[in-house]
C-alpha cells in the first residue's frame, strides 16, 4: 500500500496539509470562540502536516509490518521534523509560531515530550487507519483529473508560499526594527530627562549665587560701616563698600551670563532631542500600522506564535491586527 508514483504523493501531501489545517482551524477556532485561520499559508493547508503525513508513511515502509516500530518511527521522524521546522521558522521569522515552553520536558519550546508521544500514535493511526481511505480514493481518481488538480492546486500553493514567505519575513523585519527604535527612544528620553534635570540644578545654582552674592555683599558693608565708624573714616568705609558692591554685582551678572549660556545650550540640545523622538516615534508607529491582509492574517491565525526577543513589538502588532484589544490566548498545539 505504500508504494506509488511520485504525483500520488504530492497529492498526498496537499490532502494531508489540507486535512491538518481542518483539525488545527476547527481546534483553536473552539479555542477562541470564533473562527481561527490556522497556519502560515492563507490557503487551508498547513504544509507541516502535509510534510509529516508523507514521512511518516515513508518511514514506515521498512518496518509496516511491526507496530512497535511504526510507533517509534513516527516519534524520531516527527520529533525531529518538528524541532527543525521551528527552529528555522523562528531564525527567518523572528518568532515561534508554536511554543511548548509551558509544557514539561520540551526542548527551546520547539518540541515536548507530550508531543512526541502523541506523534507515535498518531503514525500509527495514519498507516492503519487514515491512509487507507485516502489512498483508495487517490488510486481510484482519474490520472488526467488528478493532472489538472495538482497544476491548480499546486500553482496556487506555490504563488501562497511565495507571498506568506516575503510577508512573514517582512513581519520579522518589522518587529525588529520595532524594538530597535524602542530602545533608541527609551535611550533619547533618558537624555532628554538628564537635560531637563541640568537645567533645573543650574537654574537652582544660579538662585543660591544671588542669595550668597547678595548676603555677602550687605556683609561687607556692615564690617566696613562698623571699621569706618571704630575708626572715623567714613570715605574710606563708603568706597570699601562700594567695592564690595561692585564686586558681588560682578560676580552676579558673570554667573547669570555663565548659567544663560548654559541654558541657551541646553535647551537647544533638548530641543534637538525632542524633535528626533517625536520623528522616530512617527516612523515606529508608521512601521507598526502597515497591517495588509497578509500580516493581519499571519498575526490572528498564529494566538500562540511568540518571542523572545520581540514580544513587546509583537504583542503590539498583534493588538493593532485585533482590532485594539488583545485577547488572552491560549497555548494550543499550535503546529504549522
Amino acid at each position: 500500500m505504500y508504494t506509488y508514483p511520485w504525483y500520488h504523493w504530492i497529492t498526498f501531501f496537499f490532502l494531508y496539509s489540507f486535512f491538518g489545517w481542518i483539525f488545527e482551524s476547527a481546534y483553536v477556532s473552539v479555542k477562541e470562540h470564533h473562527f481561527v485561520n490556522r497556519g502560515f499559508l492563507r490557503l487551508p493547508m498547513l504544509p507541516l502536516y502535509g510534510t509529516g503525513a508523507v514521512m511518516m508513511l515513508w518511514l514506515s515502509l521498512p518496518v509496516k509490518d511491526s507496530v512497535v516500530l511504526v510507533y517509534f518511527a513516527g516519534v524520531i521522524g516527527a520529533t525531529v521534523l518538528e524541532y527543525v521546522t521551528g527552529y528555522v521558522m523562528e531564525r527567518l521569522f523572528k518568532m515561534k509560531y508554536w511554543d511548548y515552553s509551558n509544557q514539561r520536558f520540551n526542548l527551546h519550546g520547539y518540541i515536548c515530550l507530550s508531543s512526541s508521544v502523541a506523534w507515535g500514535f498518531l503514525t500509527i493511526f495514519l498507516t492503519e487507519v487514515i491512509h487507507r481511505p485516502i489512498a483508495d480514493f487517490v488510486l481510484g481518481m482519474n490520472l488526467w483529473v488528478e493532472a489538472v488538480l495538482l497544476v491548480v492546486v499546486g500553482a496556487a500553493f506555490v504563488a501562497d508560499t511565495i507571498v506568506s514567505v516575503k510577508e512573514a519575513l517582512d513581519l520579522g523585519r518589522a518587529l525588529e526594527a520595532m524594538t530597535k527604535m524602542k530602545a533608541e527612544l527609551d535611550e533619547l528620553q533618558l537624555q532628554a530627562a538628564l537635560l531637563r534635570s541640568e537645567i533645573s540644578g543650574r537654574l537652582e545654582n544660579l538662585s543660591a549665587a544671588d542669595v550668597r552674592a547678595g548676603t555677602a555683599s550687605r556683609l561687607t558693608e556692615v564690617k566696613a560701616e562698623a571699621a569706618a565708624k571704630m575708626a572715623g573714616l567714613k570715605e574710606e568705609a563708603a568706597a570699601i563698600v562700594a567695592d564690595a558692591k561692585a564686586g558681588a554685582a560682578a560676580r552676579v551678572a558673570g554667573a547669570k551670563d555663565g548659567a544663560a549660556g548654559f541654558v541657551r545650550e541646553h535647551v537647544q540640545s533638548e530641543e534637538a532631542l525632542a524633535a528626533r523622538i517625536r520623528a522616530l516615534s512617527e516612523k515606529r508607529e508608521k512601521l507598526a500600522g502597515h497591517m495588509n491582509f497578509y500580516r493581519r492574517d499571519i498575526l490572528r491565525g498564529n494566538p500562540s506564535a511568540s518571542s523572545e526577543h520581540f514580544a513587546a513589538a509583537l504583542k503590539e502588532l498583534r493588538e493593532k491586527a485585533n482590532g485594539g484589544s488583545e485577547a488572552s490566548v491560549s497555548n494550543p498545539a499550535g503546529r504549522k
